[in-house]
């Protein structure tokens, strides 16, 4: 199979871009002595995972469905975080974490006794409780993706933290990062340390969350490997984690679309695709962000043939531009969005009964296989 003979609209995902940064991302937690796991939330595409496992892969999960697939597929018990655990639940987390964060003191408070029983009869199966703290260090300018905004529900406030450390807290969490420097979560250990520093010789752990954008081409990864060594230093009674979401999928895949009819209203032209942004590219609108296309030129040029490209459904806000082309588009021409692979397959939906894109998968031998195909029962069984 090769490329043309893939109908569109279709994912790809590339073995050998994948291997790249998995190799990026050993090789930062063999030197910094961190353990570096994949968050679910960015990447949950499973066909893939026996790629992760040659790799010794640990995950991080929020909800019970990531933490099954992480027992299941990788093999592993999983660290979990969730907003708020209820009766129905925590059993089924503690069932399947090694580490399990509580958002809030009363949820730790509140069970507590369920995670000590568990340990108290579970033999090898110990899980490891942790607080999730809130540095109030707001870097990310977005604030839908922003965990420290004023009045975030993430996390405890050093200020309506306990004098006393509650008895049965072995860790911390903390997540303040998006797609982010290394000098950026520099920023944030200062915060980090100077509310919360009191606490940290009284601990095992300490889980800095995501955000680290470490496969990123200009990533100062020497800067990251020395600011982790020197935290280790200060602190070294704790063993460090961090949890990148996209950093493990980074340029690792496209969405491949076609121009379908190119229509024209008040001077803008708009290239219609066979995909759709609200469906296929949600954080395009949600973020919002304009993706990179392959064959468009790197800016904007209005002396240019130019186009909005538009989704092929009915929300009329399903539309993002503008780009330049050398030549004007016309119906049949393939339109390539680049890295589409981290936190896009996750947050798909099936809005307008839009068809689903097939995921296809590139080995490192340029080898084409199909990973999944939908259909119209994806779509009628979500309803069932």
């Amino acid at each position: 199979m090769d490329f043309n003979n893939c109908p569109t609209p279709y994912y790809i995902v590339y073995e050998d871009k994948l291997r790249r940064n998995l190799d990026i991302i050993k090789n930062i937690a063999k030197t910094a002595g961190v353990e570096i796991i994949m968050a679910f939330k960015a990447n949950a595409l499973w066909r893939t995972f026996s790629i992760m496992r040659e790799y010794g892969v640990s995950s991080t999960a929020s909800s019970i469905n990531e933490m099954i697939l992480g027992n299941e597929e990788l093999g592993k018990l999983v660290h979990t975080y969730c907003p708020a655990y209820t009766d129905n639940t925590i059993d089924k987390y503690i069932s399947g974490s090694s580490h399990i964060t509580f958002n809030s003191i009363s949820q730790f408070k509140k069970y507590i006794t369920r995670l000590k029983s568990h340990n108290s009869i579970s033999g090898n199966h110990y899980v490891s409780a942790g607080l999730r703290i809130n540095p109030e260090c707001s870097i990310i300018e977005t604030d839908i993706y922003n965990p420290c905004i004023k009045g975030s529900r993430f996390g405890v406030l050093s200020e309506d933290m306990p004098e006393i450390l509650p008895e049965g807290i072995e860790g911390f969490h903390f997540h303040a990062l998006c797609e982010s420097s290394s000098f950026d979560l520099e920023k944030v250990l200062l915060e980090v340390e100077h509310k919360f520093g009191k606490y940290l010789n009284q601990l095992k752990w300490i889980n800095m969350g995501g955000g680290h954008l470490m496969t990123k081409k200009d990533y100062n990864t020497s800067h990251l490997i020395n600011l982790l060594n020197s935290f280790k230093q200060k602190h070294p009674n704790l063993s460090v984690i961090l949890e990148p979401g996209s950093a493990f999928t980074w340029q690792t895949g496209d969405l491949v679309s076609s121009v379908i009819d190119i229509v024209v209203n008040g001077g803008v032209s708009t290239a219609i695709i066979d995909s759709s942004f609200a469906c296929h590219m949600p954080d395009c609108l949600e973020m919002p962000y304009q993706p990179v296309i392959e064959s468009a030129l790197d800016k904007t040029d209005y002396t240019k043939p130019t186009y909005r490209m538009g989704g092929n459904s009915c929300l009329s806000g399903d539309f993002c531009g503008d780009w330049s082309f050398e030549k004007p588009l016309k119906p049949s021409d393939k339109i390539v969005f680049k890295d589409m692979n981290h936190y896009t397959t996750v947050k798909t939906n099936m809005f307008n009964g839009i068809q689903h894109p097939s995921i296809y998968f590139c080995s490192k031998n340029n080898e084409i296989s199909l990973l999944r195909e939908f259909s119209y029962l994806d779509y009628k069984n979500r309803m069932d």
